[in-house]
């Protein structure tokens, strides 16, 4: 004897092997044995077998007219074997009393289960309404499967072409569009941002990476709204000082600049001198919301995205030639020994007389023309005093450090001369070493600052925000800790406060510690233990991250696009370890599969048979190694 029965919503047949009042032991086709209810059997046959009869009322049911079932079923709830006899007008044999089931589970806008074999024809208000909602779904899925065919064929739906920003950045994934270009991507093996590029979505993969970025970040544009600034409340006293700034020729926010004075005894007073938004930017104001959505400036090759304003930017970079407020450190040291004799903190305005540039003067100014006081030397009456005190102060840190920095890589400048939306542009890679003399100097300078800065807020007890480094572990929090890889009792980024957010922050602080002294921590903008901080803190870490991940991006791009303006197939690189290498010749770190286990150091050949602009990656063959291990390759 054979049974027919539910399981797990769908119905099957089975024989029989064993019976009690309250179940079976039934086997299936498959020789799998289950235990059945008797609450869920329908009921029982001897002919044909469950295989033959599953298939047969499988046929017989897609043969039922379903409107005329609906028309012919009673209006209340009914047992499937009484329709099944009004329907074929005679007692139902097995395979037609299960084709009439299987029918009327099959469709539930038609008929609405009320039990084992029981069910209830839909209103006809409910059943149009289901009609009308499944021929809409049908359409739909018309619709979405001509879309896939039009994406298999190479062509790109408009309806996807508009909403394609949206697929890749925030999928609605209940979406037609979603929906047909997921299945697009499985049918050809292509990921979205993939086959939505080579639909032609995007002109270019520079323009896809831009967007993504742009849309996830920048969703409202880059722009600002229209703000007035308001103008400074005070009069500031005018700074005796000859300034200079040094920047990147590319640099338009000019954060700092310093100057340099001698005194009796051959004592050095030097002035440390950044722009000051910090007093019409304040906390809480419209210009302050602006800065604290974006948290810093956006860098990327022949581009940025900046943090503050153009008006605000306009009124306190430290362009040369105009009075500007500045914020400024002016430190007695002793240039044999690094040593700090005293410092102060000034609010005031001062003129800079020019904004020198890298790429205009590292040539000239090397170490041999700086410790030579005969030799030929732009600005050296400015420059030798700075270089010595420099190379003073850094020595101290080492001390601390106990090791001396590592400044022998070679980092690179982009130029792109023309558009940076246009991957034609032609790009050059401008090779700088980071031991520099101009690099080494202004960035020890402003070591000092953050340095001494930090110092004078904790002093005070007015709350900052502090960088530091304890057991290899960098971070950052509201406590003046050491950083031991800088070698300095505490650090406060303080130093570019038009581009970065931390540094506007300690700004403030910095403000009230000047003009409040012992009581700034009543009156500072935040008060100690200010959840606020914590918070900025938070939010800073997350999106400098993901802005530097984006310049990182850009930047290996516009390498990729490097190699292919300049045809380079062939190239040199240093292992760094295993198979992952640095390019002798550009800012490029890849993975050389095949490649044999080396030291640290060695030169290698390398082959470039492709570069993918979309996923930023190389494929590079081994070649032969070219020589013994460089020391201190890094």
């Amino acid at each position: 004897m054979y049974v027919f029965y539910e399981d797990d919503g769908s119905f099957k047949a089975g024989h029989i092997l064993s019976e009690t009042d309250a179940s079976l032991q039934v086997e299936s086709e498959s020789g799998k044995r289950s235990k059945i209810k008797r609450a869920n059997t329908l009921f029982t046959f001897s002919a044909p077998e469950p295989a033959a009869l599953m298939k047969e009322a499988a046929e017989a049911a897609e043969s039922l007219d379903l409107q005329f079932l609906w028309e012919c079923a009673p209006q209340e709830e009914f047992d499937a074997p009484a329709l099944a006899a009004d329907y074929y007008g005679h007692a139902p044999t097995p395979v037609e009393q299960a084709a009439v089931l299987l029918r009327l589970h099959g469709a539930p806008a038609y008929f609405h289960r009320r039990g084992k074999g029981r069910y209830r024809p839909a209103p006809p208000d409910i059943l149009a309404a289901a009609l009308a909602a499944l021929e809409k779904k049908q359409r739909q899925a018309e619709q979405q499967q001509a879309w896939v065919d039009e994406m298999a064929a190479g062509q790109l739906p408009e309806p996807i072409a508009q909403a394609a920003e949206s697929l890749l950045v925030r999928p609605d994934k209940n979406s037609q569009q979603w929906k047909a270009l997921d299945a697009a991507c499985a049918r050809l093996g292509k990921t979205p941002d993939r086959l939505l590029l080579d639909l032609g979505a995007w002109p270019h993969a520079l323009a896809l990476h831009k967007r993504r970025f742009l849309a996830s970040n920048f969703p409202r544009g880059t722009g600002f709204p229209e703000l007035e600034l308001p103008p400074l409340d005070r009069d500031l006293p005018l700074a005796d000082a000859e300034i200079y700034s040094v920047d990147d020729i590319t640099t338009t926010e000019i954060d700092d600049a310093l100057s340099v004075s001698e005194l009796p005894g051959g004592k050095l007073r030097v002035g440390i001198h950044v722009a000051a938004p910090g007093l019409s930017v304040t906390r809480g104001s419209e210009f302050d919301k602006l800065a604290r959505a974006r948290l810093s400036t956006v860098y990327m090759p022949g581009d940025k995205i900046p943090m503050q304003p153009d008006s605000v930017i306009q009124a306190f970079s430290l362009d040369a030639g105009r009075e500007v407020p500045a914020l400024s450190l002016y430190a007695v040291a002793d240039p044999e020994t690094g040593e700090i004799l005293e410092s102060e903190t000034r609010i005031e305005r001062v003129v800079v007389r020019e904004n020198l540039r890298h790429n205009m003067l590292d040539t000239q100014i090397t170490e041999e023309a700086l410790a030579d006081p005969c030799a030929a030397l732009p600005y050296g009456h400015w420059l030798r005093p700075l270089w010595k005190l420099a190379q003073a102060l850094s020595a101290q840190r080492e001390k601390v450090r106990g090791k001396p920095e590592n400044n022998s890589r070679v980092e690179y400048s982009f130029y792109l001369d023309g558009s940076p939306d246009d991957p034609d542009t032609p790009v050059r890679l401008v090779p700088r070493q980071r031991n520099a003399p101009l690099d080494r100097m202004v960035a020890e300078y402003m070591i000092l600052a953050n340095n001494l800065w930090g110092g004078l807020l904790h002093q005070h007890g007015v709350p900052g925000i502090y960088r530091s480094q304890q057991a290899g572990r960098v971070r950052m929090s509201t406590q003046a800790l050491p950083h031991e890889a800088i070698g300095v009792p505490q650090y406060a980024w303080s130093t570019s406060p038009l581009r970065r957010y931390v540094d506007l922050v300690n700004q403030w602080q910095l403000i009230a510690a000047v003009e409040h002294g012992v009581s700034a921590r009543l009156v500072a903008p935040f008060k100690p233990r200010d959840a606020d901080l914590f918070a900025i803190i938070g939010a800073f870490d997350a999106q400098y991250a993901t802005w530097a991940e984006f310049q990182s991006a850009m930047e290996r791009y516009w390498c990729l696009r490097w190699l292919k303006q300049h045809n380079i197939t062939r190239t040199v690189a240093h292992v760094l370890r295993e198979d992952l290498v640095r390019f002798a010749n550009a800012p490029l770190v890849t993975r050389v599969g095949g490649m044999p286990e080396l030291e640290r150091g060695t030169a290698v050949e390398l082959d470039i048979l492709g570069t993918d602009e979309l996923s930023l990656e190389l494929d590079c063959r081994y070649v032969g190694q070219i020589g013994p291990a460089a020391g201190g390759e890094g």
